[in-house]
């Protein structure tokens, strides 16, 4: 090539100079012959005999060039620092779905402060000009933070056809769905298994099956029921179990008439039914025994029905790991629609209606009872299975208790005055020991009702 041969030559004439040690000329001769080397290799490098490019670019693959993803942010605040793991990898999960399905570049700003904080926290939050996109709260401060306009209704999204519809009505307001369930609850008569199975016994549906029930177990020597009565809430569960179920199943204005003074005890006077059958076939000195101590004298044997919440579950398999502990609804009388088990949600999760990315914040809530990856959370965090897309292996008295909660046996716990409640627990320890009667009982629950009315107007 012709650039070829003229680099040969003037590389030579360089040498050549190079190696002369006189005289300034020939130094001045060397550097311009390295000047005109410099250009060859410049022109070489250009590609000095390359075609001219073309004005119209040519596409390399014949596919468009991606476009760059939005970019956004979402802030979520929540209640419960014990579950910040799981809730980080949950958000940097939705994070990568949005990127690859929606290309969207998410970033998801999580905010757990303490448990003591979070209420004056979120509250600040809310009437300041810095409402977090999202946010927890629970469940019995939904209709109050609705009417300050702080929800967003939630009714026509895909989530809202996956919740049991029991576990719904507790996230509703005015009927509207205006909060994503988390934490539930579901509760009832705690049972052994193993004694069921050994007297071939199954789950009562009215009071006859349960008077039958205890029949059985007392001729095969053993106590019905463990009573733990120290405490006057123990007994209290009773009367929130009769009660719900009567309500909920035949009365269900009666909370409200109540509410209204319209109402009275006598009305559910079947709750006597159930509770005058356990006392009568429980274990011995009662108000003696507290609930922890019940509990354990329970996992033990000693009895093989324990009416106590869930929650009670892990002093029972502490004491008992080889237990086989169920639950079972408490029946009322011999309508088998008042054998529901007790739910409540504490922690639900909303979306505030300004928030910035109201898209985003909407996915976000879908993604938490989304079909493939919810399960994993919920169960993750020992959260009770409350839509149809957990499927994932509960406990065994958990299992139970959302069966009645999936066929909708269930009843939302009922909101009465604090005053009242106590009250029922402190009469039925007097009950138990014979200082009042029924009478006595309705009337001043009645007058408990009326009471709490007069201070709340």
């Amino acid at each position: 090539m012709h650039f070829q041969s003229e680099t040969d030559s003037l590389i030579v004439e360089l040498t050549a100079a190079f190696h002369q040690k006189q005289g300034g000329i020939e130094m001045k001769k060397f550097l311009a012959i390295a000047l005109a080397l410099c250009v060859v290799f410049s022109l070489t490098a250009c590609g000095g005999n390359a075609p001219a490019p073309s004005k119209s670019p040519v596409a390399s693959s014949g596919n468009p060039t991606p476009a760059a993803p939005r970019e956004a942010e979402l802030t979520i605040m929540m209640s419960f620092p014990q579950y910040m793991d799981q809730w980080e990898t949950y958000c940097r999960q939705f994070e990568e779905k949005m990127l690859k399905e929606e290309n969207i570049k998410v970033k998801v700003n999580l905010e757990m402060p303490s448990s003591d904080q979070y209420e004056s926290i979120l509250q600040a939050r809310l009437t300041g000009d810095d409402a977090p996109d999202l946010y927890t709260l629970h469940a019995n401060n939904i209709g109050t933070y609705y009417k300050a306009g702080n929800l967003t209704d939630l009714s026509n999204e895909p989530l809202a056809d996956k919740i049991y519809v029991d576990v719904k009505k507790t996230v509703t307001a005015e009927g509207k769905l205006v909060a994503v369930p988390l934490e539930s609850m579901a509760w009832g008569v705690l049972y052994n298994k193993d004694i069921f199975d050994e007297c071939g016994l199954q789950p009562p549906k009215t009071l006859s099956d349960l008077e039958a029930i205890c029949e059985a177990l007392k001729a095969k020597g053993y106590t019905p029921f463990m009573l733990a009565f120290q405490e006057q809430w123990v007994p209290q569960l009773m009367t929130a179990l009769t009660l719900g179920g009567k309500v909920s199943g035949e009365l269900t204005d009666w909370v409200d008439r109540m509410y209204a003074d319209q109402g009275s005890y006598e009305e559910v006077r079947d709750i006597f039914g159930p509770i005058d059958l356990i006392m009568k076939n429980g274990t011995d000195r009662a108000m003696e025994q507290g609930s922890e101590a019940g509990a354990a004298d329970f996992a033990n044997g000693k009895a093989a029905m324990f009416v106590q919440g869930t929650w009670a579950a892990k002093t029972i398999m502490d004491t008992n790991p080889n237990m086989k502990l169920g639950v079972l609804a408490l029946p009322v009388n011999e309508n088998e629609n008042c054998t529901r088990v007790n739910l409540a949600t504490s922690t639900t999760l909303a979306v505030h209606p300004d928030s910035k990315e109201m898209d985003l914040a909407l996915k976000f809530a879908n993604y938490v009872l989304d079909d493939e990856d919810s399960s994993e959370l919920f169960q993750s965090c020992g959260f009770n299975p409350l839509a149809t897309c957990h499927d994932y292996e509960s406990a065994s008295w958990v299992a139970d208790a959302s069966d009645y909660v999936a066929r909708g046996r269930a009843y939302q716990d009922l909101v009465l005055p604090s005053s009242v409640t106590d009250e029922q627990g402190k009469l039925l320890q007097e009950y138990y020991i014979g200082t009042v009667t029924k009478e006595e009982i309705i009337r001043r629950l009645d007058e408990a009702f009326r009471n709490a009315n007069k201070i709340s107007k």
